[in-house]
């Protein structure tokens, strides 16, 4: 594969930023949405190997072709646009506002938040025909999966809130390494295989991703889930993406940046 060094790459990401700021509302709204929906259906697929298999690490290691799918056809995640756009407002681009930033931030999350509902409604409709029969085992996981991260957490009061924004965090360390390791190289063949690895092992160690739960959380209410709207949002969605947030940007975007963009002159010998 063509290999690219961490200074060439780091440049990259602050382009990727650049350009995700200028980015047209028409087009920040449908990449959005497209890349909420897939990975979506992703986790939707993940789960249905898990629940007739039984096996967490087998779901772990096919879930990822979802967000695969989404970066190679240039689709935009909250959790990427988390690392790489406020790359841009650092390195001062022109243009590149704290306002400009939010924007596309508040886009993408609408965006992929429509994708997400969506990919529920389709799942949950051919689970029971139209809502005509119960959704079998796959209804059952995913109801019990939305009450005990939801509820789970709401029982520990704030250490069970700080558990899910650490969580958060983990995770988006991690999916922005496969963010980030799809840049090093120019070959399809070595962009997937840096973007399984840190997909897999955020998905095998239950971290919380503000997207799949965009999508696993309506699915499981709609399936059965006792908890309501408002125990998602406070005990889930909000810890999640603003840790997603201090994760992607403080452990990977800006280690990278200091040291790769604005790297330090060497020490004399």
């Amino acid at each position: 594969m063509s290999y690219l060094e961490p200074s060439e790459f780091a440049k990259k990401m602050v382009d990727a930023g650049e350009q995700k700021i200028f980015m047209s509302t028409k087009d920040t709204l449908i990449r959005a949405f497209m890349a909420g929906a897939i990975l979506a259906l992703a986790a939707f697929f993940a789960i249905t190997v898990i629940t007739k298999t039984g096996s967490p690490i087998l779901g772990a290691i096919l879930f990822p072709v979802g967000f695969i799918m989404l970066y190679l056809m240039k689709y935009d995640l909250l959790t990427g646009v988390f690392t790489l756009v406020p790359l841009a407002v650092i390195d001062k681009r022109p243009g590149c506002t704290v306002k400009g930033m939010l924007r596309n931030w508040g886009l993408v999350f609408c965006g992929n938040f429509a994708g997400a509902l969506t990919t529920a409604f389709f799942a949950s409709f051919i689970l029971t025909y139209g809502y005509q029969i119960d959704g079998g085992a796959v209804a059952e996981k995913v109801a019990t999966i939305g009450e005990s991260r939801t509820l789970g957490y709401k029982e520990q009061g704030f250490g069970g809130w700080m558990t899910i924004f650490i969580r958060g965090m983990l995770c988006n360390w991690m999916v922005s390494m496969g963010v980030v390791g799809a840049m090093i190289s120019t070959s399809a063949g070595a962009k997937i295989a840096a973007m399984w690895m840190p997909i897999m092992l955020f998905f095998f160690m239950v971290f919380e991703h503000s997207i799949v739960n965009m999508f696993l959380f309506p699915f499981s209410m709609i399936m059965g889930g006792d908890f309501h709207v408002t125990d998602y949002f406070i005990w889930n969605e909000i810890p999640t993406a603003l840790g997603n947030l201090v994760g992607g940007f403080l452990l990977v975007a800006l280690p990278i940046y200091y040291t790769h963009v604005r790297e330090s002159k060497k020490r004399a010998a």
